[in-house]
């Protein structure tokens, strides 16, 4: 158990006090057949269901080499289900994989499987010019470039143990939608990684908030992503901040849906003001506005943001078509 996991299990009886207690009331699987089949499109994610798993003291479940950490459902009825996220990454492979679950109980294990069905997305092409040394790296910044992806790696290689995030994401901007998640990205002729978040546009300075709860596991100033947060929501639910003009909080802080955590900018490779939003869950690349079509409730909307301190006045300059790009 890392030092940070040990802190919020210290922290866990103020979480307790603060969030609801409740979890998802009326849940409602997603996409799951009589003959133990799930499906979903490339970059989406599917809601697990697992009944009838009484006394069981971990579940955990494997996709593509991914882990998939279960949780108790305190909607079921005997209260002896479970569930889970299943992130379907932008590039797996379409067609039908296994899903393997295993539940400990006691000294036994007991062994499911499922079928999932992956539908492939039609994800759309970008045509961007961009200067030269925004897409061209001389052998420094190449090497900068491998080091900063190293340390996203490690910092989120570690799966915090705690369940942090409530039902109901909530959408950090609001703003014009920019970028197009998955979208294939021809830069000055030369084709990219497919894009892995969204891009919204909003005015430089602009509050960024905190999709759900949970911990700043990493704080960046990275040549693509430029200032950047990424968060740890636990049980393999990170989402990242890109291309910030300010980073309100620090690494090892707790915070809270709707919390200002940053400030909209245009640093690193973008074109102008504007937030990249991204989520992996359980290490697929998933479009982060899926998050908000989850069958949870919804948290309350948030009119006056949770100020991580005082900040700046907002500077209205905005670019309509700001772009950026990321590698991580």
């Amino acid at each position: 158990m890392s030092y940070l996991d040990r802190i919020l299990i210290i922290s866990v009886v103020l979480l307790a006090s603060v969030f609801p207690v409740e979890l998802f009331p009326n849940t409602v699987p997603a996409h799951q057949s009589a003959d133990g089949q799930f499906s979903g499109k490339q970059g989406q994610v599917v809601v697990i269901r697992v009944p009838d798993l009484k006394d069981a003291t971990t579940v955990k479940g494997r996709f593509l080499g991914r882990m998939v950490t279960l949780f108790p459902d305190g909607s079921s009825g005997g209260g002896f289900g479970y569930l889970g996220l299943l992130g379907i990454d932008l590039q797996d492979e379409p067609g039908t994989h296994e899903l393997t679950i295993d539940a400990q109980l006691g000294e036994q294990t007991r062994h499911l499987s499922y079928q999932v069905f992956v539908a492939k997305e039609k994800f759309a092409v970008e045509r961007l010019t961009l200067p030269k040394d925004k897409v061209d790296l001389d052998d420094r910044a190449a090497a900068r470039w491998k080091a900063e992806q190293e340390d996203v790696r490690k910092a989120l290689a570690e799966e915090s143990a705690l369940r942090l995030w409530q039902t109901g994401f909530i959408e950090p901007v609001q703003g014009k939608r920019t970028g197009i998640f998955g979208s294939v990205r021809i830069m000055n002729g030369q084709a990219r990684n497919p894009h892995n978040g969204e891009d919204i546009g909003a005015p430089l300075g602009t509050d960024v908030m905190a999709s759900n709860n949970g911990v700043v596991r990493l704080t960046v100033d990275h040549i693509f992503s430029g200032r950047g947060i990424y968060v740890d929501h636990g049980l393999g639910v990170y989402s990242m901040y890109f291309h910030l003009s300010e980073v309100l909080v620090k690494e090892g802080d707790l915070i809270k849906a709707g919390q200002v955590i940053g400030k909209v900018g245009a640093t690193g490779r973008a074109t102008g003001p504007h937030l990249h939003w991204g989520m992996k869950v359980n290490g697929a690349r998933v479009n982060p506005y899926a998050m908000l079509d989850l069958p949870f409730p919804h948290n309350p909307p948030y009119a006056t943001p949770v100020l991580a301190f005082p900040t700046t006045p907002i500077k209205k300059e905005i670019a309509p078509t700001a772009v950026g790009g990321d590698a991580h």
